[in-house]
């Protein structure tokens, strides 16, 4: 299955999707990337749905991604006596780290790493921002907040507090033990939540020692502050829009994002846009327009990927969303002016040899009779460099092995492929022009684009551009 659409598709497993017939089903509908969420569903769910993914992917017979998302560093409150209580501006609750059950007038908060921060004056926001809280008095173990908006607190809501840096790892000893156990059954890419800085995703990168890429989901104004450094390290980012826009004002976060896909755009690293894409789809079969044009948004942006979250782990129409996402994505691309946007903006100059080769196939590449680019890639990095320019043909990237393919599967435009890779620039000529017939992707006679770098096999920087013509297709 060639794809018709350069933007690619995560999808959340979760309750609603997890049975094999149905991930099967996503990937026909248009699912690329699986998401493994671990703040929800134990080892054995994620176990599971990994080996649905890697079902569906031997039956589609095309690489699919699978993303383990860790939790991060949570912060939450603990219980109360009644599971909720209703609260009212005006009202003072004390918080502490007492874990008895909470009431009217007090609630446990496990986290003394959070009350070495609090001060007078600072805000709290509770379950995503529906409670706001403000404080009034605080010490090493418990502060006095007084309710400013909302109308009810319940058990382990999560809590933040707005423009602060904690002083928290971004791996829990939860997250360890879930990355250890992401690695050892095989997913592709690893998230970690709430990085605020360049060494979080250092750390993360040393635990796993190049057995996935690694992706930083940005959803701290301090990850925002330090996105350049962010991005020396990690393979790709994600715009987590939630919790993001519970740390900032709201106005500011569709800025920030396209701050952050701007930014990743020019380095060359995929990036996500996620949350509340479809929110609407999580209890109807349809989305509002206003969700329709924020799907798109992401589109015209040249983002590499959307995300579905409950939309397809926990929703009643996790099909048709996967399905309504992937529809509107190719209305966007089918649009005469979205190929402008994306030459509007290209990576970065560089003076490397690569960089020059890539920039000419792209040029070659706007010739009316040119079908297709075929890289030759044994690491990825020459597809990644290819992907950044956005050509609007298509691009079959030839690997060495599955777990490179996969790992592709998640950037703007590539269709990553496994085949042997041949044993003179001759036979790679040959098999490129015949690859690209056999999967559509040229017609018989039309030019074929070959990026490679001799010898073949062998990681390096691209050095070769050839130029075939594709034969007829087989049958």
């Amino acid at each position: 299955m060639i794809r018709k659409r350069r933007t690619r598709i995560v999808a959340t497993l979760g309750p609603a999707c997890r049975d094999p017939a149905m991930v099967t089903a996503l990937a026909h509908a248009g699912v690329d990337v699986f998401r493994l969420n671990f703040s929800h569903g134990t080892h054995d769910d994620h176990a599971r749905a990994l080996k649905a993914v890697r079902a569906a992917e031997a039956e589609l017979e095309r690489p699919l991604a699978v993303l383990g998302d860790l939790q991060g560093p949570k912060f939450r409150l603990g219980e109360f006596a009644n599971g909720r209580i209703d609260v009212a501006p005006g009202q003072m609750i004390r918080l502490d780290l007492d874990a008895a059950p909470g009431d009217r007038r007090r609630v446990g908060m496990p986290h003394p790493e959070v009350f070495r921060v609090l001060r007078p004056g600072l805000a709290l926001l509770v379950d995503d921002g529906k409670v706001r809280l403000e404080v009034k008095r605080s010490d090493a173990g418990s502060a006095d907040v007084e309710v400013i908006a909302g109308d009810a607190l319940s058990d382990h809501k999560g809590l933040s507090v707005p423009g602060v840096t904690i002083p928290v790892p971004a791996m829990t000893s939860k997250d360890q033990a879930d990355a250890e156990f992401a690695l050892r059954i095989g997913v592709d890419w690893l998230a970690l939540s709430f990085v605020q800085h360049a060494g979080d995703m250092a750390s993360l990168r040393k635990i796993v020692g190049g057995r996935a890429a690694i992706l930083a989901k940005i959803e701290k104004p301090a990850a925002v502050n330090d996105l350049d450094a962010i991005l020396d390290v990690s393979d790709g980012l994600m715009v987590a829009r939630g919790d993001l826009g519970v740390e900032m004002a709201p106005e500011e976060v569709p800025v920030v994002q396209k701050q952050i896909v701007r930014a990743a755009r020019r380095r060359g690293v995929p990036v996500i846009v996620a949350t509340q894409m479809l929110e609407s789809m999580i209890s109807s079969p349809a989305p509002t327009r206003a969700e329709a044009s924020d799907v798109a948004g992401g589109v015209y942006e040249g983002a590499d990927a959307l995300m579905l979250s409950a939309e397809s782990a926990a929703g009643a129409y996790p099909r048709e969303a996967v399905a309504m996402m992937d529809a509107i994505i190719r209305r966007v691309e089918a649009d005469p002016s979205w190929p402008s946007l994306m030459r509007a903006e290209h990576g970065e100059d560089a003076d490397e040899d690569v960089d020059a080769l890539i920039a000419a196939a792209s040029k070659a590449a706007e010739a009316r009779s040119t079908a297709c680019i075929v890289a030759y890639t044994t690491t990825g990095g020459t597809a990644k460099r290819i992907a950044r320019e956005r050509p609007l043909h298509p691009v079959l990237a030839i690997c060495p092995d599955d777990g490179v393919a996969r790992r592709l599967g998640l950037v703007w435009g590539l269709e990553p492929r496994v085949a042997q890779q041949p044993g003179s620039i001759d036979v790679m000529t040959n098999d490129a022009a015949r690859l690209a017939a056999d999967y559509g992707v040229a017609g018989a006679g039309e030019r074929v684009l070959i990026i490679a770098g001799p010898p073949l096999g062998s990681p390096g920087a691209a050095n070769l551009l050839r130029i075939a013509h594709a034969p007829p297709a087989k049958g």
